[in-house]
């Protein structure tokens, strides 16, 4: 129950029964009060819990929800611009909604949960709110080893690929066709996002704009860069990457800084108070 997850923790959920697992009794109650506190394994808590829930049928809350999805989609400008929104549509059209997709942190995490549109359990794998960038690489190359029939996409930013990118060398040892799809903004774009709306604009330690050759680094490692600047070139580039089956192959889309996710949640506020634009 911490900010990162729940926003403001005094206006979260309040009509709601609260039900709290952790190893840890420290923990229990530590952020806020619950009404069903639980210690131990959560591994033997969930099995024992799950063996007296009932099976439910969601199919009016689903189509609720698919109501609102119609009723208030997500949209950015339709135009000439290289967009991450884009980006992600595309990759989910050509892979046929197939794939496996691991994020680093940041804007690139949300546009992948945005705009890919999920149709299966475990087909989106993040590390969510912890912020452990650098996770995504990993993670993506775990997948492709557990699951070698399915393409195993990995969105990254250039913040936090350059936090493990030195484990390409471990996907080209192993043959794997991984794909890594960079959104390349030469900043970190959650944090510089944050300082342009909440801090007028003052940004400090977001800009690493270095020239850092992608692509090149790639290729240096083994593996197949390729560069994207326009939206022209995106269907070429993904269709090239689905087709190797034996390297991983790095697309380095060049997108703008400036480019935002939304809706976001501005700090202080409740989970149902959010910016959209």
């Amino acid at each position: 129950f911490s900010d990162r997850v729940i926003s403001n923790v005094k206006k979260f959920a309040p009509g709601a029964k609260i039900m709290h697992i952790d190893i840890d009794p420290a923990e229990i109650g530590k952020n806020i009060s619950v009404n069903y506190p639980l210690v131990g394994n959560i591994k033997k808590i969930l099995k024992q819990l799950t063996d007296r829930v009932e099976k439910r049928k969601h199919s009016g809350w689903n189509e609720k929800i698919d109501e609102w999805k119609a009723l208030y989609p997500l949209k950015y400008p339709q135009d000439d611009v290289l967009r991450p929104q884009y980006i992600m549509e595309r990759i989910f059209e050509l892979t046929k909604g197939e794939a496996l997709i691991t994020t680093e942190v940041g804007q690139n995490q949300l546009w992948a949960a945005q705009y890919y549109k999920y149709t299966k359990p475990r087909q989106f794998i993040s590390s969510g709110g912890l912020g452990t960038m650098g996770y995504g690489l990993g993670a993506c190359i775990g997948a492709q080893i557990g699951k070698p029939d399915k393409k195993v996409i990995n969105v990254a930013g250039d913040g936090s690929f350059r936090m493990n990118c030195t484990e390409l060398a471990t996907a080209v040892e192993y043959k794997l066709p991984v794909i890594i799809a960079l959104l390349n903004n030469r900043v970190l774009g959650m944090v510089r996002q944050w300082q342009e709306l909440f801090y007028h604009g003052r940004y400090s330690s977001t800009t690493i704009d270095r020239g850092t050759d992608f692509p090149a680094l790639a290729e240096a490692f083994g593996a197949v860069g390729i560069s994207v600047t326009k939206p022209q070139e995106v269907d070429g580039a993904i269709l090239k990457a689905l087709e190797s089956e034996d390297r991983p192959v790095l697309i380095n889309f060049e997108i703008d800084k400036d480019e935002k996710v939304f809706p976001i949640v501005p700090p202080g506020a409740a989970i149902t108070e959010l910016i959209e634009e």
